[in-house]
């Protein structure tokens, strides 16, 4: 075995699944020239399309300014073009979300994606993963010629262009509103890489649906490589690597995870990252290991200033925060720097980073879905490329070209200038502080936080877990101070009351049992009650059993609001939802407090002294945070020390994000079926007026809630 080979970072079997051949590689950066390969590529096609994505969404533009060629520039219309007139066979999977993230995707994307298209569109969401997982692969393959995969979804919010103009008028997602600058990288391979990763797309489907779907089998004779993307190298060997939990059946796959570990370890001169999160700990480890060194490499990472919106800023900035403080520590030379991109000093606007791409000494180049986060070493499906380099190769100088470009796109120069300034200084980081200064340019990132804050996020095992969630784990953190001894007739009966809530919870989605959720048949059922006396009573009864029973929230309220309007179907499933929260609040009160004080430790029982101190915020979280069924939690409220009162209120108005926005679907669902009437219209708008009133109540409760504790401190 020679030097060469003892030394690679790229080894199939331990942090890759595959290393194939690709006659070209390109790197398309930002939205604007992913989407409009993938366009082309997708009209090239001749035989089929798969697109794997964590959300998609079937109005996006694929192209903003180009001239009209003639086929359509929508997601979805595209799609059904090609199934129509080309006869393609097109397989989309999207992940089926959790109801936090209901107001931002596309509600029922079933209807677009599969009822609104060719039949040769088939459109599945993926469930199929362990409780709190994700399908986090972002995957384009068309006749298992050409494949896409990196960081970007086919979805809203994602198209931009490298000038990251702070406004942009195209811009905009499909509702016509305009959205931040967000940068993004996908890799684009040919030849048997891009086989490879179709048969991944293909066994990935088959997991999800059941559906075994073949091969193509015979090279085509149409090559769909899109015209717009120059390839940044050729005749290359591209590594594959994923992550995948353990699941009905399935092992466990952690190549993600190890790759960034071997990579972390072979780096001799620099580390160059660009992730939206960092709050792994195997990462953490890895990098205090390496800056302890005394001939540490150097260490550059350009994240977002904020990952997201306000509740990503008070989980994972916090944990970013943590990390941090454990890698400056080990930072004994000053080998480290985190960036964010300031686009210009006249405006707060900073590029939100979503990419995930890692360079290790112009040797490694790697794009691709997973986060520098837990739960992408472990707990959601990834993928990722990569390709080393032997040094003085072609290879080796393609990588860094792609290094220089993409730092003269955050530092706002000439890709040369930063080619020219790293040659002279021979240094990532002096190179970057060298060319610092410009309107748009990379900032020091401070990622320090309020200690109040800290004391209050919990361990990362609960907020970003690598291992699906431990249900009696999530119970435990709710726990008060106090110890009292309870019988063993109650303890027995509190573990029964959990177990079968969790049972039914995971029934009801993963077994039989949920074939008898049909949508239409509950639709039926639901208006057959509704025509019997005393029908409101009824069937808030009938809502409030059946969530009781750990029915999906998200269901029942759907069938409520499709049987019986947007308004009607909006307060019977808010009442129904409430007293069913009620109810079994009750329940973990009167039957779990004494088993979940037993066996809480000393340490969660301080932390539940700060959260029933802000009952009403906690609940209002655990209402949009998917970290257990919406029973489960109302058990666990009940075992622990929020009271009553701001469990009532709190679940009253944490409910509303996820209620308006099935309400206010379903009601331009119908109203794009018949002609609107002045009456829906004014009821609409008394119910947004409601929503408003109350949203501005809460948030001065909030704040009067933070200034009372203020003086209560100070005091």
């Amino acid at each position: 075995m020679n030097q060469r080979t003892r030394n690679a970072i790229l080894r199939p079997g331990h942090n890759c699944w595959r290393k194939e051949h690709a006659r070209r590689v390109a790197c398309a950066i930002d939205g604007d020239a992913y989407f409009r390969a993938a366009r082309q590529a997708i009209l090239r096609a001749r035989h089929s399309v798969f697109i794997l994505g964590w959300d998609i969404h079937s109005k996006l533009q694929m192209v903003r300014d180009d001239d009209d060629d003639g086929y359509p520039r929508e997601l979805g219309a595209l799609l059904d073009f090609v199934a129509k007139h080309r006869d393609i066979e097109v397989y989309v999977l999207s992940w089926d979300f959790a109801m936090i993230y209901l107001v931002e995707r596309e509600m029922f994307p079933l209807y677009s994606l599969n009822w609104k298209t060719h039949p040769r569109v088939q459109f599945c969401m993926d469930d199929r993963h362990p409780l709190g997982a994700s399908q986090h692969q972002k995957i384009v393959v068309v006749d298992d010629s050409v494949a896409f995969c990196g960081g970007m979804d086919l979805s809203q919010w994602r198209w931009d262009t490298p000038q990251h103009r702070v406004v942009d008028e195209r811009r905009v997602d499909p509702s016509g509103k305009p959205y931040p600058p967000f940068h993004d990288v996908q890799m684009v391979v040919d030849g048997d890489a891009a086989a490879a990763i179709g048969e991944l797309a293909r066994e990935r489907w088959q997991n999800a649906t059941g559906d075994e779907i073949d091969g193509i089998g015979t090279a085509l004779h149409r090559d769909p490589w899109p015209d717009s993307l120059q390839p940044l190298m050729h005749d290359v060997e591209v590594a594959i690597a994923r992550t995948q939990a353990e699941y009905s059946g399935r092992q466990a796959v952690r190549e993600v995870e190890r790759l960034f570990l071997d990579s972390i370890a072979a780096a001799e001169r620099f580390i160059y990252i660009e992730n939206q999160y960092l709050t792994a700990h195997c990462i953490g480890d890895a990098l205090a290991r390496l800056l302890h060194k005394d001939d540490a490499p150097e260490v550059v990472i350009v994240m977002p200033r904020e990952t997201g919106g306000w509740l990503e800023q008070y989980t994972m900035d916090v944990l970013r925060s943590r990390l941090m403080k454990r890698l400056r520590a080990a930072d004994r030379a000053g080998r480290l720097r985190l960036y964010y991109p300031k686009l210009s000093s006249a405006s707060d606007i900073s590029l939100m980073v979503h990419s995930k791409v890692m360079v290790v000494d112009d040797r490694l180049l790697r794009v691709g879905s997973s986060n520098l986060s837990n739960r992408s070493m472990g707990l959601d499906s990834e993928c990722d490329l990569s390709v080393e380099a032997q040094d003085g190769t072609e290879t080796q100088e393609a990588i860094a070209d792609f290094r220089n470009q993409i730092l003269a796109e955050h530092l706002g120069v000439a890709t040369e200038a930063v080619s020219r300034v790293m040659k002279r200084e021979n240094s990532l980081i002096h190179t970057i502080e060298s060319l610092c200064g410009q309107e748009r340019s990379l900032q020091l990132l401070d990622t320090d936080i309020d200690p109040q804050v800290d004391q209050l996020v919990p361990e990362s095992a609960l907020l970003d877990p690598e291992r699906p969630i431990d249900a009696q784990r999530f119970v435990t953190y709710f726990v008060p101070e106090e110890h009292k001894t309870g019988g063993a007739r109650r303890a027995l009966l509190g573990i029964v009351t959990m177990t079968v809530l969790l049972g039914l919870a995971a029934a009801w989605r993963w077994s039989p049992l949920g074939d008898w959720l049909d949508i239409e048949e509950m639709v039926a059922h639901a208006r057959e009650l509704n025509s019997q006396p005393l029908s409101s009573l009824l069937l808030i009864v009938a809502f409030t059993t059946a969530a009781t029973l750990a029915v999906p929230l998200t269901l029942l309220v759907v069938t409520t609001i499709l049987a019986f309007g947007s308004l009607a179907g909006f307060f019977y499933s808010w009442v129904g939802a409430e007293l069913s929260a009620l109810l079994t609040y009750a329940v973990g009160h009167h039957v779990g407090r004494d088993l979940v004080r037993r066996y809480a430790g000393e340490r969660l029982n301080g932390i539940s002294r700060h959260l029933s101190k802000r009952g009403l915020r906690t609940i209002i979280v655990l209402r949009i945070i998917p970290v257990a069924p919406y029973t489960v939690t109302n058990l666990v409220a009940g075992a622990s020390n929020i009271g009553l009162r701001e469990f009532a209120i709190g679940t009253l108005l944490g409910l509303l994000p996820g209620l308006i926005a099935i309400a206010l679907f379903a009601d331009g669902l119908v109203r794009s079926m018949r002609n609107p009437d002045v009456g829906s219209v004014t009821w609409l708008i008394a119910v947004v007026c409601i929503i408003a009133l109350a949203l501005l109540w809460l948030r001065r409760r909030l704040r009067g809630d933070q200034t009372s504790e203020q003086r209560s401190t100070e005091s």
